[in-house]
């Protein structure tokens, strides 16, 4: 028998740790060669490790969220012969975002094991509203909260944490209940063991009355019912995010500005070019806006611009590399449009569509995660009437296009008056960081993108 130390080889240039964010193996299992060891992140991207060798792990090296640093052992096996670690030197897969948390669900507490008792039928009686929603509970400055005095008062039922065909092949011969109380069990489709006894022992027609009022099972409570309490540990891609926003909030003086632009003739100039678009890929306003950006941050290289509070420098860019705020179900993502500047329209929303599937099914590459020089972020129509971005450190400016709305506005009617007209107006919300960008910078370049945007035929002018 051998021993085999497997250490967390090179996985990028530049970087020195990675945070386990999943095990797939744990002490005394089994692992065949090439079978997954852990999920460790950096930069952004989830990268798989796998067992270089065939063997019984005997060590892991810490748990999920802790960080460890390249070269440092990760797992040690014990194989059948023994295996020179300088002779295996795994390369890792191609990174993949996967983010895993980690949830404390409480053990399944077991239903007592005893005979049916029989007992005398016994009428449903009517649950009173207000008692079902009395739950012991501590209040602010408060002691203890006595509960309900009437012993028969339902509390909430609780969900069975077991799964549905666990719970079927416990049958209801360990379910204490009356014949009553199964027969009306049966005729409204209830199965008992769905149920817990308020009182932890013999169900009742007040506990079927419970769990009829909180939703019969089907994860429907009334407003006011508290769920159940959830521990998640916060790693990976989650934690770095809040890692990234509170060192942005903390480091970084926020100051926001919001201008309202009018996008009707810009709406219309979108539309005219989707419905002549051939196989080229459907505009969204994203590359309308990208190249409005684009055209204004030369004249305000200020705000293109990253700020290295340790060395106390600003670097102006003279490309825009612009990223995008995603949401991926692994979290909020910042895939980069290298040199914005150079693409057409349809080449952005090329780039944009590549680069956001690529972000939520995970196959972004760290290159493409990393680098931006300013940040375009977007809700779509969920986008409100303002907002306040927090900056992507070490930018210095964050733009955030908000809801398009329709409502009337006084126009020019031709004749030297006015009339009132129906419009499309969306906002325009930006953050900087006010170390670096005056608020007449700020308010100048916002003006700058509002003018394009409201005479659309710039944006196609060279």
């Amino acid at each position: 028998m051998g021993r085999f130390t497997f250490r967390l080889p090179d996985i990028g240039e530049g970087i020195a740790e990675a945070e386990i964010v999943a095990w797939h193996v744990k002490v005394g299992d089994t692992v065949k060669e090439d079978g997954r060891l852990a999920d460790l992140m950096t930069d952004k991207a989830t990268v798989e490790m796998e067992s270089p060798v065939a063997g019984k792990v005997l060590e892991v090296a810490g748990e999920v969220g802790d960080v460890i640093a390249i070269g440092s052992p990760l797992v040690v096996l014990e194989t059948a012969d023994e295996v020179a670690e300088e002779a295996l030197a795994p390369a890792p897969k191609a990174p993949v975002v996967e983010e895993r948390i980690e949830v404390e669900t409480p053990d399944a507490s077991d239903v007592e094991d005893a005979a049916a008792a029989v007992e005398e039928e016994e009428k449903p009686s009517p649950v009173d509203p207000s008692d079902q929603l009395r739950f012991q509970g501590r209040g602010l400055g408060e002691g203890p909260v006595a509960p309900p005095p009437q012993p028969s008062v339902p509390r909430p039922p609780t969900p069975s944490p077991e799964g549905e065909g666990e719970r079927r092949a416990r049958g209801h011969a360990k379910v204490l209940a009356s014949p009553a109380v199964r027969a009306r069990a049966k005729e409204l489709g209830i199965d008992l063991a769905d149920i817990r006894s308020a009182e932890g022992g013999r169900l009742r027609h007040a506990d079927l009355d419970a769990f009829l009022s909180y939703g019969g099972g089907k994860g429907y409570a009334p407003a006011g019912v508290p769920g159940r309490d959830e521990t998640i540990k916060v790693v990976g891609l989650r934690r770095r995010i809040a890692e990234n926003m509170a060192a942005s909030k903390r480091n970084i003086p926020h100051f926001a500005y919001v201008e309202e632009c009018d996008v009707t003739d810009l709406e219309k100039l979108r539309a005219d070019l989707n419905a002549n678009r051939g196989e080229r890929p459907k505009l969204t306003l994203l590359p309308l806006l990208i190249v409005a950006l684009c055209r204004a941050l030369p004249k305000f290289p200020m705000l293109n611009a990253r700020y290295d509070d340790e060395a106390n420098e600003v670097t102006r860019h003279g490309s825009v590399h612009l990223g995008m705020a995603t949401m991926t179900p692994a979290g909020l993502m910042v895939p980069v449009i290298r040199d914005a500047q150079a693409g057409n329209l349809w080449q952005l929303a090329a780039e944009i569509l590549r680069l956001s599937e690529a972000a939520r099914e995970g196959k972004a590459k760290s290159e493409e995660l990393s680098g931006s020089t300013f940040t375009l972020t977007s809700l779509g129509p969920l986008g409100g009437i303002a907002s306040t971005p927090v900056i992507n450190r070490p930018e210095v400016a964050i733009l955030a296009p908000n809801r398009i709305v329709e409502r009337p506005m006084f126009v020019p009617d031709g004749m030297g008056g006015e009339r009132i007209e129906k419009r499309k107006t969306m906002n325009l919300s930006i953050s900087c960081d006010h170390r670096v960008v005056d608020g007449y910078d700020a308010a100048s370049f916002v003006q700058e993108v509002k003018r394009l945007l409201e005479t659309p035929v710039l944006l196609l002018a060279d």
